[in-house]
């Protein structure tokens, strides 16, 4: 009987070892998977952007407004994890716990917020941690004495009161150098307050130029600049390539990046103006960059969102999305397509028509439009300028002269 119960026993065991094995089989997987799912949200990076106060007039210094652009597009990014934070340095200390970068857009200078109470030591303590800092448009000035060492150190360079200038004018980016923040980044132009004559590091050291233009005489006499110029050492440099965007490694294993540009809103709108800012994000935080560069779709009209109120009426007139325009002149008839971004006074977009496509920045000012682009013509250089008024019914109408070729007349619609 024993060995018959040993006889039944042992095939009863053998299915419990079977049993064993199949779950076994089972629930190594699902840990496999739990473990990987846990490692990805462990290597999710995160993003903080910090947007400074209102600052200057409607469309320009939209620093809420920018980020909010940024922080959608981020969002699209599978691991990445972004965090908007608005009104200057965040109150909650904490704010900056977990971060890989962090983004300031935000009025600089003397009253920078990074160089108040504690500030450049709560960064200085990120930053050794490995935390990659980038600072945008005015947020890259800070006194020389005050924030300048640190701002070397830290993002390899600043703009220098006095040494440094901030005009007004179009920038030509006509190639791109070999770096993850460059990746599917084409040459554009657009104006903007770029600033050039940075403060480097010496001999830029660990430097890397990422977006160069060659300012014209004209703009180094800095006419538009704030102090006005000319100041004899700008005007010196004539001829000369200016460094208007740069990356840093850091010795602390941390990276750094300054962009002069920012203070026209609708730029943001520009594919590769805004791809090479969000690129730079995740080089910062140190995600890898797509080699087409960062891909992202935003509808025109969140350009025109979160715009700092300043005074400007909340009916008042806004013109972004796309239009149907109708062009007649002596030598025939046109229907070109035109999309808008607007923000303030200023207004950029994209044409597509019988000169092919081009982009192109204006102004709208009570009611009153202005806008130019360049195109060839018969394989020559060509300006064309339309000029007009926004009607209240939503139509436009106005003039348009094509270069040397003559003018017209046009109307437009808005597309539904």
């Amino acid at each position: 009987m024993k060995n018959q119960s040993a006889g039944i026993e042992r095939p009863t065991l053998n299915i419990k070892r079977r049993t064993s094995s199949h779950r076994l089989g089972i629930v190594l997987p699902i840990l496999f998977f739990m473990a990987l799912v846990l490692s990805a949200t462990a290597a999710e990076k995160k993003i903080v952007l910090v947007a400074g106060r209102p600052s200057h007039g409607p469309g320009d210094h939209e620093f809420n407004a920018g980020c909010a652009v940024l922080k959608k597009c981020l969002d699209q990014i599978p691991g990445v994890k972004s965090v908007l934070i608005q009104g200057g340095w965040p109150k909650e200390p904490d704010a900056f716990d977990g971060a890989d970068a962090i983004l300031l857009f935000m009025d600089g200078g003397g009253g920078h917020p990074v160089i108040r109470e504690n500030h450049l030591e709560v960064m200085g303590a990120l930053t050794k941690k490995g935390v990659g800092l980038g600072c945008a448009h005015y947020a890259v000035e800070v006194p020389k004495d005050k924030g300048g060492p640190e701002f070397l150190d830290w993002i390899g360079g600043y703009y220098e009161t006095a040494f440094s200038t901030n005009p007004h004018w179009e920038a030509d980016i006509k190639e791109l150098p070999k770096h993850p923040i460059a990746r599917g980044v084409k040459p554009f132009k657009l104006r903007d307050e770029w600033y050039f004559n940075m403060r480097f590091r010496p001999d830029m050291k660990g430097v890397t130029p990422i977006l160069v233009a060659k300012p014209s005489a004209e703009t180094r006499k800095g006419t538009s600049a704030s102090p006005r110029g000319p100041y004899a050492h700008i005007v010196a440099a004539s001829g000369r390539d200016e460094v208007l965007m740069w990356a840093v490694e850091r010795a602390d294993g941390g990276r750094g990046f300054g962009f002069t540009g920012g203070h026209v809103h609708a730029n943001w709108s520009n594919n590769n103006f805004r791809k090479v800012v969000l690129n730079a994000l995740l080089w910062l935080a140190k995600a890898e960059v797509p080699a087409d560069g960062v891909q992202t779709a935003l509808p025109l009209e969140e350009y025109a969102k979160n715009l700092d109120p300043k005074g400007k009426p909340s009916d008042a007139v806004n013109i972004t999305g796309a239009w149907n325009f109708q062009v007649e002149t002596a030598n025939g008839t046109g229907s070109p397509s035109f999309t808008f971004v607007h923000a303030g006074p200023n207004i950029v977009g994209t044409y597509k028509g019988l000169f092919g496509e081009a982009e192109f920045s204006g102004t709208l000012r009570n009611s009153e439009l202005k806008f130019s682009f360049d195109v060839r013509v018969q394989d020559q250089p060509a300006v064309v300028t339309y000029t007009g008024k926004v009607e209240i019914d939503g139509m436009m109408k106005g003039t348009v002269r094509l270069g040397e070729l003559g003018e017209g007349t046009w109307t437009a619609k808005k597309a539904q």
